[in-house]
């Protein structure tokens, strides 16, 4: 206990100081997101890998909190898939190398052992997908942070039902790591997640979500692994609908149609919070057996109502407040 509290506070403090001491080499390296109008430095991926690296490695050197062989194979597969990120963050990268690697790097985490050989690869897709949209996530300030510290949480709470401690422990580090990084990405951010904290993140939770729920009945284990991570597959969702030629990149995720209806950043990332947390409160309950696993289906029922109402925001064009909209109406009922 004492531990988890000395691991996380070291994490987060950590991550905080990494993010803000790796802005400025970032800038100088061109490290930085270009789709927003300011240069936006990605340092902010690089400072979580190395804070959970180093508190989990710490934690495994001395013997104080041991991973076990699965959770430190799940590390180091998600440390290959942050190494693809970096990349990708420094020069262009295609899609199916980003599949191709995550999907090897998955293919080596899932225990084929406790899901047969089927089960595993239907796992293995599950995680390349949650991995990738976790990354197209992360096109708001503050929003994949603050849905990775939510699902690690929750995911963490399911693998302590389980008794995996040393995956409990790297889930509330990963916690830890991001709200560190959150103290500089929030609305307008400093730093950036990247491709390589994303892929990361994503990995992790993903691997860790299916390690968690293997051995279990498979459509009550695949419902819950879509709770876990209802945000990241309604917002791919919503871009597969909504986007022709699909491989093309626009303004049309989820934080952008909400900013379209008249939410700020900020509310906009809290409206994504709390439904990451609907999503991963119903998941829990399931998993700990308080709720019936037909509990996931209000969850799915949500997310699509939400999709199909977003669809209906045009994605480009310009962008009308709601203190723009009010004075409009005022001038036509005074016309």
């Amino acid at each position: 206990m004492l531990y988890g509290i000395a691991a996380a506070t070291s994490a987060l403090f950590l991550a905080a100081v990494l993010a803000a001491l790796l802005r400025s080499p970032a800038l100088r390296l061109g490290l930085v997101d270009r789709r927003w109008r300011r240069p936006v430095p990605l340092s902010g991926g690089v400072a979580v890998v190395l804070a959970v690296g180093a508190v989990a490695g710490a934690g495994q050197w001395t013997g104080v909190a041991l991973l076990g062989d699965g959770t430190g194979r799940l590390l180091a597969g998600a440390a290959t898939v942050a190494v693809l990120g970096f990349v990708a963050d420094a020069r262009r990268v295609k899609t199916r190398f980003l599949v191709g690697g995550t999907a090897l790097a998955a293919a080596c985490v899932v225990p084929y052992a406790r899901t047969g050989v089927a089960a595993g690869l239907l796992a293995v897709g599950w995680i390349v997908f949650v991995t990738l949209g976790f990354r197209a996530l992360d096109h708001a300030d503050g929003l994949a942070g603050t849905v990775g510290v939510v699902t690690a949480f929750g995911v963490g709470i399911c693998a302590a039902a389980e008794a995996m401690h040393g995956l409990a422990v790297l889930l509330s580090v990963l916690a830890a790591a991001l709200t560190g990084f959150l103290t500089h990405n929030r609305p307008p951010a400093r730093v950036g997640l990247g491709a390589c904290g994303a892929l990361f993140t994503g990995f992790v939770l993903a691997a860790a979500a299916v390690t968690t729920r293997a051995g279990q009945e498979l459509g009550s284990g695949a419902g819950v692994l879509f709770a876990l991570t209802v945000i990241v597959a309604a917002d791919v969702l919503l871009v597969v609908l909504g986007r022709r030629p699909l491989l093309r990149g626009g303004p049309d995720h989820l934080a952008h149609r909400l900013r379209r209806l008249g939410l700020t950043a900020r509310g906009a990332t809290v409206v994504l919070g709390v439904g990451a947390l609907s999503g991963v409160l119903v998941a829990v309950l399931v998993h700990l057996g308080r709720v019936a696993g037909s509990g996931v289906l209000w969850v799915a029922a949500g997310a699509l109502i939400v999709v199909l109402a977003l669809l209906r925001i045009k994605p480009h064009g310009p962008r009308r407040s709601m203190n723009t909209q009010v004075r409009a109406q005022l001038r036509v009922r005074s016309g």
